[in-house]
């Protein structure tokens, strides 16, 4: 038996996917994106690590947003990514577009296997298992020098391209990824207003009233998990084209907290979070840069207000302010 509302429910219209409040944010990133390619300097770089990080998230909130899991090893996926293109182009002259396609089916592979078992943990036991899969895969980066080669790592990535076309100028880099973010937050917006996105929102609310509903449980959660591994794979190996290097110090726990961070500092679960909490992020630690050795205590106070005032992150204050207008 599958419930009604999962299965003839139709698509919402893109115009009413989103409030005001959540296209306003967005004009606004929009507008973040436009005015570092018109300034340039260092932020180019800032905002394209933005991007690759609003890919990451957005593939995290499918797993933590939609399907209300714990994951916190999400960047061992990255990880996989970003050794598989540094490998097969360095090592094997592959193009970067298929590096970055092959690592991307490499690390669904190896979801699928990892993610059979794991997740029928529930609750902080899925979250440690998750994190212990990304601390393993931190220390075979160190550890496995013959392929990894350790803290020396990988130098002279070529840049994403194909053939003689390469993307060496960065602000067409920045171009490129924030139109590689456009397509991969599109295929989220599909994949949510489908009877599948339908199912892990019923699994957030409630897994034997989702169960109850008609809803496989396990399998929705695997293919949501596999889901949130290929981008954060996609985003691994954007990384590595992009800077050109990459060290085990990349894709250690330290990414796992800022991705995590950035999610619920957008908003989990909601549509433009993953994307607003990249770039809000990524631009308030230049921001506190400038308080030197008080940065990271700036940092902090910053991220606890608006966890405190903000508790369903940035995207979700048009709600909120509507709310408290019509009470």
């Amino acid at each position: 038996m599958t419930s009604p509302a999962i299965t003839s429910a139709k698509p919402a219209k893109f115009a009413s996917r989103f409030d005001r409040f959540q296209v306003g944010l967005l004009g606004l990133a929009a507008l973040a994106v436009a005015g570092t390619l018109v300034y340039g300097g260092y932020l180019l770089t800032v905002m394209q690590l933005a991007m690759i990080y609003g890919v990451f998230c957005i593939g995290l909130n499918f797993f933590m947003g939609y399907t209300g899991q714990a994951s916190f090893g999400q960047n061992a996926f990255a990880c996989i990514g970003g050794y598989g293109s540094a490998i097969l182009c360095v090592q094997y002259g592959w193009e970067p577009i298929l590096a970055l396609v092959a690592s991307m089916a490499i690390a669904g592979v190896f979801a699928l296997i990892i993610g059979y078992p794991t997740l029928r943990l529930r609750g902080h036991y899925l979250a440690m298992a998750t994190f212990s899969l990304g601390l393993i895969t931190y220390d075979i980066t160190i550890q496995w020098t013959a392929v990894t080669q350790g803290y020396m790592g990988y130098a002279g990535i070529p840049p994403l391209g194909i053939g003689s076309f390469t993307i060496d100028s960065e602000r067409w880099k920045l171009v490129a990824l924030a139109l590689l973010l456009g397509f991969g937050f599109w295929l989220s917006l599909r994949m949510r207003d489908s009877r599948f996105g339908r199912g892990l929102r019923a699994i957030s609310g409630s897994e034997n009233g989702a169960a109850a509903l008609g809803v496989r449980v396990p399998r929705f959660k695997l293919i949501a998990f596999i889901i949130a591994a290929l981008y954060a794979s996609a985003a691994g190996s954007l990384f590595a084209h992009t800077v050109g290097f990459i060290s085990p110090e990349v894709y250690g726990p330290q990414m796992a907290v800022m991705t995590f961070t950035m999610l619920f500092v957008g908003g989990v679960g909601t549509i433009v979070g993953p994307i607003i909490g990249a770039v809000v992020t990524s631009l308030l630690q230049e921001v506190v840069r400038g308080s030197g050795h008080f940065q990271d205590i700036a940092y902090a106070v910053v991220l606890l207000a608006t966890l405190i005032y903000a508790p369903k992150g940035l995207s979700a204050l048009g709600a909120l302010f509507r709310r408290k207008k019509e009470a």
